[in-house]
């Protein structure tokens, strides 16, 4: 049992979370001031009837906006062009309506609006300087459900090629003021997207509740997320209007995020960092196509070394869960757990490594740069190859 008092607590933002509370945004921000710079997806909102409802509100509360767009995962060229261009136009507040992208991109906007460098300086494992931790007022509003990036302190940026990398922007400070919340703007999220991001959520679920970094408190959460993930993913996959399962999704992914940022995460999102600056893959593409196969292997060394430890138990617990059925053994449930993983990867027909252009002479690269951090098991070179083959 992990010590219930030995344990550190990241700051969270203050959170509105239910439908409809998209309708508080242009109040929230006037609390900040009037001019707000709003950054979206490069058009699935804009073309939406919420658009409407939220440049209505800033007319409202007689608030100028601003709007940048984030057409994919951000770089730090991206970010800095932003900050050059409304440097000087004080701004009073940040809001990022989108993806996980789109709310690193602005937690990243929001920081470095604060700061004199570019944005690469501070980057962690990159820079040569430390955050200052100054930020404008920023709001993450997540529009879909995934990273759960609304709930933590990094910004995630990527450059991509052979020496490229995918790096966080991180400080306690850099934590939303307020993260909004609102299932009815994930209604329209097609299958695919609703299918890797809600397999990015499940990772980082999972990795949390077996990290070795783990606790009493981010046991509760991503169990709590877990239970709820469990009632929504393949719903809300096969019927994205399902309201109820787009807000259990929804909450899963905040609980995902708050979890991931104070358990720590396992290899899945080791091979996220060292593959997301080698290859122009989503994040959650990576995350869920990768889940089966490294879950299965963990779980084989796992059994070798002591088929009795917490965490065979953990994973046993998890696929009792998902697959609700009773008066089976322990390892029925644990080996369950990794056939449904395998199986949502084909159902949601996640793609393979090698459609983002990852070959195998990359991979021996990919493995060495590769961290296993918080992994509740110590993977070999061999081993880690293999989950890379067997997506490739």
């Amino acid at each position: 049992m992990v010590n219930p008092i030995a344990f550190h607590w990241a700051q969270t933002p203050r959170i509105v979370f239910g439908a409809g509370s998209i309708r508080t945004l242009g109040s929230s921000c006037t609390n900040f001031g009037d001019k707000v710079l709003v950054l979206t997806g490069s058009s699935s909102l804009v073309n939406s009837s919420h658009w409407e409802g939220i440049t209505y509100q800033f007319r409202q509360e007689k608030c100028v906006m601003a709007h940048a767009i984030i057409a994919r995962e951000p770089n730090p060229k991206m970010i800095d062009n932003i900050v050059s261009t409304y440097r000087s136009e004080k701004i009073s507040c940040v809001v990022a309506i989108g993806g996980g992208s789109v709310l690193d991109a602005g937690k990243a906007v929001s920081a470095m609006l604060k700061h004199p460098e570019p944005v690469k300086r501070y980057l962690e494992g990159v820079g040569d300087k430390q955050p200052k931790g100054k930020k404008l007022p920023f709001i993450a509003v997540p529009t879909t459900a995934g990273t759960g990036s609304e709930g933590t302190k990094n910004a995630v940026l990527s450059e991509v090629g052979t020496d490229g990398f995918k790096k966080s922007l991180r400080h306690d400070a850099f934590v939303p003021n307020l993260a909004l919340i609102d299932p009815e703007l994930m209604l329209s999220c097609p299958p695919e997207l609703t299918a890797s991001s809600g397999m990015d959520a499940f990772t980082q679920l999972l990795e949390a509740y077996v990290s070795t970094k783990r606790s009493g408190m981010t046991d509760a959460l991503a169990w709590e997320g877990l239970q709820y993930l469990a009632q929504g993913l393949e719903k809300a996959y096969h019927d994205g209007t399902d309201l109820q399962a787009r807000s259990h999704m929804a909450y899963a992914a905040l609980l995902s995020g708050i979890a991931l940022a104070n358990a720590g995460l396992g290899v899945v999102h080791g091979f996220a960092s060292s593959i997301g600056g080698r290859i122009d893959i989503p994040h959650g593409t990576l995350c869920g196509t990768l889940m089966g196969i490294a879950n299965r292997i963990t779980l084989k060394k796992l059994l070798d070394q002591n088929p009795h430890s917490e965490v065979v138990k953990k994973y046993a617990a998890v696929g009792q869960l998902f697959s609700q059925e009773e008066n089976r053994f322990g390892m029925y449930y644990a080996n369950a757990l990794i056939d449904l993983m395998e199986e949502y990867t084909y159902d949601f027909s996640l793609p393979r490594l090698s459609k983002f252009g990852l070959r195998e002479g990359d991979i021996s690269q990919i493995v060495s740069n590769t961290g296993q951090k918080n992994h509740p098991v110590e993977l070999t070179t061999t081993e880690m190859e293999l989950i890379l083959r067997r997506r490739l």
